[in-house]
C-alpha cells in the first residue's frame, strides 16, 4: 500500500490533533469519522473533507475502505472499540490510557496477538522531538545507568470537568489523565524496567474548585460544575526490580502558587531535565557541565508530538515498522496505574 485510509472514532477535543496530523501526512487519507454526537461529527467531516460520517463505530468498522482507525473516545470505551477494530481487520491507534482495567488491557493484548494486527498506544510524549534527541544520548550510554526519575505535573485549577471528572467514564482523575504521560515517559527512558512494587496516595480534599472566580481554565465540552467523582491529586513511589525508582505527583486541584511541570531522570554518568525544557547534565575533567541542546523545540511541542506520533503510526502500518509504544507497554502502564489506585485505597504497598 502507498496510502493509508483512516477512520477516526470520537470527535472530541483531542481528535483535532489527530485530524490535523493525518491531513499533513501525504500517505494518509481521511475517509470516515464517527461520534455519538452527529452534529459534531458532521462539523468535523466538513472541516476536514471527510466523506463518511457515522454515529455508531460499528458501522465505521464495517466500511471496508477504512484500513486504520484512531480511537479518541472516553477511556471506558477504549477496550471494546479497539478489540472490535482489530477483529474487523483494522490497524489501531488508541489514545492513552490504553483502557481503565488490567483485565481489559490483557484482552486487548490478546486481540492483537490473535489477529496479528497493530495496536499503537497514544503515548504522544514518547514522540516529542526533544525526547528523540535525549534518547540518542541515553542509547549511547552518555547518562549511564538510569536509577532514579521524578515527575511532577501540577495544575492548581485544572479539572476539565465533563467526562474527565466522571470516574465511570475516565477511570480516574489526574493520575490516569496526565500522570500516565509522565510515568510512561520516565519508564520508557529508564529502559522499561520491570516493576517490583508501588506505593501511592490519592486525595479528594478540594474537589473541582468550581467556586473560583476570575480565573479561566480549560473546560470539557460537557463541563458540569456540580459533578466530580475523581481525585484532586495523586502521588506515588514506584520501585523496579533493577533497583531503580520513580517518584511522581500530579494534580487537577491544589493550593499551589502556579501550574508546574517538572520531569527529570538521573543516571550514574549524567542526568537530564526534560520539562520544562531539555537540558543534560554531566561531568568532564572533574567539572560539572550543563548541556543545552540547540533544537527547535527544547520543550514539549504538542502538535509537533502528535505529528510525529501519527507519522510513526502511518509508517508502522504501511512499512511494517514496529511501534514505539506497543500494546504490551500499554498493559504495563495500566498495571502501574491500577496498583497506585489500589495502594491508595488500601493504604499499603502493592507488590508485583
Amino acid at each position: 500500500m502507498s496510502e493509508l485510509n483512516i477512520g477516526l472514532i470520537g470527535a472530541g477535543s483531542i481528535s483535532e490533533f489527530h485530524l490535523q496530523a493525518y491531513l499533513a501526512n501525504p500517505r494518509a487519507k481521511l475517509r470516515a469519522i464517527c461520534d455519538i454526537n452527529e452534529e459534531r461529527a458532521r462539523n468535523m467531516a466538513a472541516k476536514y473533507d471527510i466523506p463518511h460520517v457515522y454515529t455508531d463505530y460499528r458501522d465505521l468498522l464495517a466500511n471496508s475502505d477504512v484500513q486504520a482507525v484512531s480511537i479518541c473516545t472516553w477511556n471506558n470505551s477504549h477496550a471494546a472499540i479497539s478489540i472490535d477494530a482489530l477483529e474487523a481487520g483494522k490497524q489501531v491507534l488508541c489514545e492513552k490510557p490504553l483502557c481503565i482495567s488490567v483485565d481489559e488491557a490483557l484482552q486487548m493484548q490478546q486481540a492483537v496477538e490473535r489477529t496479528g494486527n497493530l495496536l499503537q498506544v497514544g503515548y504522544v510524549r514518547r514522540h516529542a522531538s526533544n525526547i528523540a534527541v535525549l534518547k540518542k544520548f541515553i542509547d549511547a550510554g552518555d547518562l549511564g545507568e538510569i536509577y532514579y526519575a521524578k515527575a511532577s505535573l501540577i495544575r492548581r485549577l485544572g479539572n476539565p470537568g465533563g467526562w474527565f471528572a466522571d470516574k465511570s467514564r475516565s477511570g480516574g482523575g489526574p493520575l490516569i489523565d496526565i500522570g500516565v504521560h509522565v510515568i510512561d515517559l520516565c519508564w520508557y527512558l529508564m529502559g522499561r524496567p520491570k516493576v517490583k512494587s508501588v506505593s501511592g496516595n490519592t486525595y479528594t480534599k478540594l474537589g473541582n474548585r468550581s467556586n473560583i472566580e476570575n480565573f479561566t481554565f480549560y473546560q470539557a465540552a460537557d463541563y458540569d460544575a456540580s459533578f466530580n467523582t475523581v481525585e484532586d491529586m495523586a502521588n506515588a513511589l514506584i520501585r523496579f526490580e533493577n533497583g531503580a525508582s520513580l517518584m511522581v505527583d500530579v494534580s487537577f486541584s491544589l493550593h499551589a502558587k502556579q501550574n508546574s511541570a517538572l520531569v527529570n531522570i538521573y543516571g550514574d554518568k549524567g542526568g537530564a531535565e526534560i520539562e520544562p525544557t531539555l537540558s543534560i547534565v554531566t561531568e568532564r575533567h572533574n567539572t560539572i557541565i550543563n548541556i543545552d541542546p540547540q533544537i527547535t523545540s527544547p520543550g514539549f511541542d504538542f502538535q509537533g508530538g502528535f505529528q510525529n506520533e501519527i507519522d510513526h503510526f502511518v509508517a508502522s502500518c504501511l512499512d511494517d515498522i514496529p511501534p514505539i509504544s506497543p500494546v504490551e507497554d500499554g498493559v504495563e502502564m495500566i498495571k502501574i496505574l491500577n496498583a497506585i489506585y489500589e495502594s491508595a485505597a488500601e493504604g499499603r504497598e502493592i507488590q508485583f
